[in-house]
C-alpha cells in the first residue's frame, strides 16, 4: 500500500470538506444580508412613520388657525421630540378637544398613520394638561393608560402626539418581509443543515468502504495460505512426511492464532464504541504482564526475526491496572514495533514512582514526523510508511490504546525520529 488508508478518503474527502465549508461560509453570509436588509426595512419603515405623522401636523395647521406661523416649514412645526414615539407641536392656541381630536384623527387616517394616538393639550400657564384623548386604530385596539404621559414643562402652549404602539405597528407594515426573510432563513439554515449531514454521511460511507476494502486485504492473505496449507494436508502419503506435515499445521495453526487476534481485537474496538471500557484495577506484577504479551507475538516473532530486550530496575514491581486491557495495549505497540521495523529490534522499560507507573516501548523503525502526532491516535488512521508498503492493518491499535489509558485516566507519550524509531510511553497513575 503506498498509502494509509485513513489518507486516502481523507484526501477524497478534504475537497468535499471545503465544498460544504465554502457552502456554509455562503449560506451564513446569505442570512447576514438577509438580517441586514431586513434590518434596513424596518428603519426605512420608522422613517416613513415619522415622515407620515409630520405631514398629519402640518395637515393639521391647515385645518384649524392654531399658529401665527402656519406656512412654516414641516421639521419647524415640531418643538421637540423625547423619544420616537412623542412629538411636542408648539402652538400659539390650545383649540377645542372635540375639534383637535377630529381633525387629527383624519389627518392620521389620510396620511396612513393606522395606530393608537394619545392626544394631549398643555396650557403654559396652568402648566398641566387642560385634557387628554386617546384615539383608537382602526387597525390595532389597545388601551393605554393616558394618565401616564409625563408632563415636559415649556413656557408655551403646545399639543402631545404619542403613539405608544408605534413599533408594534411598523413590525405590523413588516409581516411580509418578516415571514418571507424567516421562510428564506429556515430554508438557508436547512441546506446548511443538509450540507454538514451529507458530509458527515459521505465521511463515513468512505471510512466504511476503506475499512472493508482493508479488512478484506488483512484476512484474505492469512485465509489463502490456510487454504493452501490445508490442500498440503490433505495429499495422499503426507502421514508420511511428518517434517512436511508438521510444517504446514504449524502455519495453519500460526495463521489462525493470527486471524483470532484480529478478531478479537475488533470486538474489543467495537465494545469500546458503544460504551466506556469496564475498567477492574488490580495489582500485578509488571514484567509477567510484558512477558504475557511478548509470548503472544512470538509467531510474528519469529518470522520477522525480531529481538526482543526487557530492561527493568526492579523485576517485582507491581502495578494496579486493569491487567487485561494493559496487556492488550501493550501487545498493540510492539506488533507495531515488529511490522514497521525491516529488522526488528524491541526495548521495553518498565518503572514506578510514588505517583505514577509506566510502561515504555521503543523500536527501531522508520519512524513517525511530528506532523503525525496529533492524528496517530485516530481511528484508521494509518501514518504514510514511505516506501514500505507491505504493512497491513485497520488502523485501529493505536486508537484502541489511547482509550485503554484514558479509561485509566493516564497518558500516553510518543517521543520518534524518522528513521531511528519511536518510543511509546503509557503512563498509569499510581
Amino acid at each position: 500500500m503506498s498509502l494509509n488508508l485513513y489518507n486516502e478518503f481523507g484526501m477524497r474527502s478534504a475537497t468535499l470538506k471545503w465544498i460544504v465549508l465554502i457552502g456554509c461560509i455562503v449560506i451564513a453570509i446569505m442570512v447576514g444580508i438577509q438580517l441586514y436588509w431586513l434590518n434596513h426595512i424596518y428603519k426605512l419603515e420608522q422613517k416613513q412613520f415619522r415622515t407620515n405623522v409630520i405631514k398629519s401636523i402640518r395637515g393639521l395647521f391647515e385645518d384649524i388657525d392654531i399658529s401665527n406661523r402656519p406656512d412654516g416649514h414641516l421639521q419647524q412645526l415640531i418643538a421637540t421630540q423625547p423619544d420616537p414615539n412623542t412629538f411636542i407641536i408648539k402652538t400659539d392656541v390650545i383649540p377645542s378637544k372635540d375639534t383637535l381630536i377630529y381633525y387629527i384623527s383624519n389627518e392620521l387616517i389620510d396620511f396612513d398613520v393606522m395606530t393608537e394616538c394619545i392626544v394631549a393639550a398643555y396650557d403654559k400657564n396652568e402648566k398641566e394638561y387642560t385634557y387628554r384623548q386617546q384615539i383608537a386604530s382602526p387597525a390595532l385596539q389597545s388601551r393605554f393608560d393616558i394618565n401616564s404621559i409625563p408632563v415636559y414643562p415649556a413656557d408655551y402652549h403646545y399639543i402631545l402626539l404619542q403613539f405608544p404602539g408605534r413599533n408594534k405597528y411598523v413590525l405590523s407594515q413588516m409581516n411580509f418581509w418578516i415571514i418571507g426573510s424567516i421562510i428564506v432563513i429556515l430554508v438557508l439554515i436547512g441546506l446548511a443543515v443538509s450540507l454538514f449531514y451529507f458530509y458527515k454521511q459521505k465521511f463515513l460511507v468512505e471510512i466504511q468502504k476503506d475499512f472493508v476494502n482493508n479488512f478484506t486485504h488483512e484476512f484474505k492473505t492469512p485465509l489463502a495460505v490456510m487454504k493452501i496449507a490445508s490442500e498440503v494436508l490433505s495429499q495422499p502419503g503426507i502421514t508420511k512426511q511428518p517434517e512436511r506435515m508438521e510444517k504446514y499445521t504449524s502455519i495453519i495453526r500460526h495463521e489462525t492464532e493470527h486471524l483470532q487476534s484480529q478478531v478479537e481485537r475488533l470486538l474489543k474496538m467495537a465494545a469500546s464504541e458503544q460504551q466506556e471500557l469496564p475498567i477492574e484495577k488490580n495489582s500485578f506484577n509488571v514484567k509477567e504482564l510484558i512477558e504475557q504479551a511478548v509470548s503472544k507475538l512470538q509467531p510474528l516473532m519469529e518470522t520477522r526475526g525480531a529481538k526482543i530486550d526487557v530492561k527493568m530496575n526492579d523485576e517485582k514491581v507491581e502495578m494496579k491496572a486493569d491487567k487485561n486491557h494493559l496487556e492488550l495495549a501493550v501487545v498493540n505497540l510492539i506488533e507495531n514495533g515488529i511490522k514497521y521495523s525491516a529488522r526488528p529490534s524491541i526495548v521495553i522499560e518498565a518503572g514506578k514512582t510514588d505517583s505514577e507507573s509506566f510502561i515504555a516501548v521503543k523500536d527501531n523503525g522508520i519512524g513517525i514526523d511530528k506532523k503525525y502526532y496529533k492524528n496517530i491516535f485516530k481511528k484508521f488512521y494509518r501514518v504514510p510508511t514511505g516506501d514500505v508498503h507491505n504493512v497491513k492493518g485497520f488502523g485501529l491499535g493505536l486508537n484502541f490504546v489511547k482509550k485503554i489509558v484514558d479509561a485509566h485516566n493516564g497518558r500516553i507519550v510518543v517521543n520518534s525520529i524518522p528513521g531511528i524509531g519511536t518510543e511509546f510511553k503509557i503512563i498509569i497513575p499510581s
